[in-house]
């Protein structure tokens, strides 16, 4: 069997179902390959970093690996970002890289990067093909590796001559991975931990998503009766009317869920990850850690553990909800929680005199208001992001895709097109700004050639609106942060897909309705904003 045939009968193995690519030269043969799979599909894109956004976008949603492809050098190096972002994010992505044969290893060659030690700071495992024979080993590795909590990112480095070579091997088998829980006495001192104190608060962070906890957690929460919070990528794990739910915490400014946590003599943290916010924001005073999660703790000198129950965090809480939970039932001083809904602006949203301008928050209640609890809502990068993690509020978890880990512009768009795949009777609905929607515009060729069907709803101000912020309020004036912007209502026609354009809520809504109604194809919907 050739090698590259052995790799796509590996990915077939490992339930792949599809490839985000760029062919080059060095890759020639893993595309001759693919192109026979009846089970793999190759999704040629436009650029290689949409290519890395797709697989992590569809690997957080389908539950399985995303994977992508490319070449050598260039193709390599236009990847990294994305990569690097599922590294952070903890989306599970495996990526084979190109290379050039092993005897260009050594002299001055043209494209030859040594992409291996490129990728090592971005990934969890950063590995070359070195023998033929090791492909299925290589291979099984690189899947167990990137699943295995926290998940990550994988690259694998494969130089051209290897891939025509004829071996006698076979994939290895899939196992799933081994599940822990912490031993008992850990979980009767976290018990004991739990019913000695009397403000518990509790931080849900994307391992919850991750690990299948939703139910668990809930009835958790119940249980005690606790203020709750959650970060950036945990959204939509309690629903937006539950008692215990107090919305968003980890803004860098007003960030109105900080007096709730610094009244409480313990914080739970279950399932988060330090890339979404380090703990000197949040804990300051330096109250006492409960710490579940799959990993030990790091050490940090505003994370004070007292006790670590490390394993999976599904069956942990399902030990905890087997003990006697007492009930806390306490409130933040003054009831915060309207405060934090009027500062947020997630109560639904009050009437407008017509022609009001537009503002992202009433875009989020129209959003809001109009899907069901299935929908998709992909943010990009920007000052929109900050609102979508304060306002809007999605009806399920893992329904709300926020990068918060290396948090690149530019995700948006590819990223609907890896959700839409994994997820095909779900609406989509991608928010991006100007500057992050024409990083990767390129992509809606993608969508429109592979039939899929979501809407692009595009924050046209013509600057980077969080720059500009930040710039001001440090020096009383901007420089180098707005642009011109071309005509998108023409630029999607172009692209042969709808569009429309809307100055006003009134217009916005009556596009938003129309097209979600009958969402055929892909509309885009340009918002033109205040400046």
């Amino acid at each position: 069997m050739k090698v590259s045939d052995l790799i796509v009968k590996c990915l077939e193995m490992e339930g792949v179902e599809y490839v985000f690519g760029i062919v080059g030269q060095e890759v020639l043969d893993l595309a001759d390959s693919l192109s026979k799979s009846k089970q793999v599909q190759f999704v040629n894109v436009r650029h290689e970093q949409g290519a890395a956004f797709m697989a992590d976008v569809y690997g957080r949603l389908s539950k399985k690996v995303g994977v992508c492809l490319s070449t050598l050098g260039p193709g390599a190096t236009n990847l990294l970002t994305g990569i690097a972002s599922a590294e952070l994010d903890h989306s599970p992505v495996v990526a084979l890289i190109g290379q050039a044969g092993v005897e260009r290893n050594h002299p001055e060659s043209h494209q030859y990067l040594d992409i291996v030690k490129i990728f090592e700071p971005a990934t969890k495992w950063s590995t070359q093909l070195l023998e033929s024979l090791a492909v299925p080993t290589i291979i099984r590795k690189a899947f167990r590796t990137v699943k295995m909590e926290k998940p990550g990112s994988v690259a694998i480095v494969l130089p051209e001559n290897f891939l025509t070579q004829q071996i006698p091997a076979n994939p290895l088998p899939t196992k799933p991975l081994p599940e822990t829980v912490p031993a008992e006495e850990i979980i009767k001192a976290a018990h004991t931990l739990l019913q000695n104190s009397t403000k518990p608060f509790i931080l849900v962070g994307n391992g919850v998503v991750r690990q299948d906890a939703v139910l668990e957690l809930k009835t958790f929460i119940n249980a005690l009766q606790v203020p709750a919070a959650h970060s950036f990528m945990a959204k939509g794990i309690l629903e937006k009317d539950h008692p215990s739910n107090y919305f968003t915490f980890g803004f860098n400014e007003n960030d109105e869920v900080l007096p709730c946590i610094q009244e409480a003599d313990l914080i739970i943290t279950i399932g988060f990850d330090f890339v979404e916010k380090l703990p000197k924001s949040w804990n300051e005073k330096k109250i006492p850690i409960l710490h579940i999660d799959s990993l030990p703790a790091e050490v940090n000198e505003y994370y004070p553990t007292e006790v670590e129950c490390v394993g999976n965090i599904k069956k942990t809480l399902q030990s905890f909800n087997q003990m006697d939970l007492s009930a806390k039932a306490w409130i933040p001083f003054g009831n915060p929680k309207e405060k934090i809904r009027k500062a947020y602006q997630i109560n639904t949203r009050q009437s407008k005199p017509i022609n009001s301008p537009i503002t992202i928050e009433d875009i989020l209640h129209c959003i809001e208001d109009s899907t069901s609890e299935n929908a998709i809502v992909i943010s990009d990068v920007g000052a929109h992001k900050v609102s979508i993690a304060r306002t809007y509020q999605p009806k399920k978890p893992n329904r709300l895709i926020i990068s918060n880990g290396l948090a690149p512009m530019g995700i948006a768009i590819p990223g609907s097109i890896g959700a839409k795949l994994a997820c095909p009777d779900d609406p989509v609905i991608c928010i991006t700004g100007d500057g992050g929607a024409l990083m990767n515009f390129a992509e809606i060729e993608t969508a429109k050639r592979l039939g899929l069907s979501f809407m692009i709803i595009v924050l046209n101000d013509s600057k980077l609106k969080l720059e500009v912020q930040q710039m001001n309020k440090m020096f009383g004036e901007n420089y180098g942060v707005s642009y011109q912007n071309p005509d998108f209502v023409q630029l999607a026609a172009s692209f042969g897909i709808k569009s429309a354009q809307a100055r006003t809520l009134d217009e916005f809504e009556s596009v938003l309705n129309e097209n979600l109604r009958t969402l055929d194809g892909i509309i885009l919907i340009e918002v033109v904003m205040e400046n």
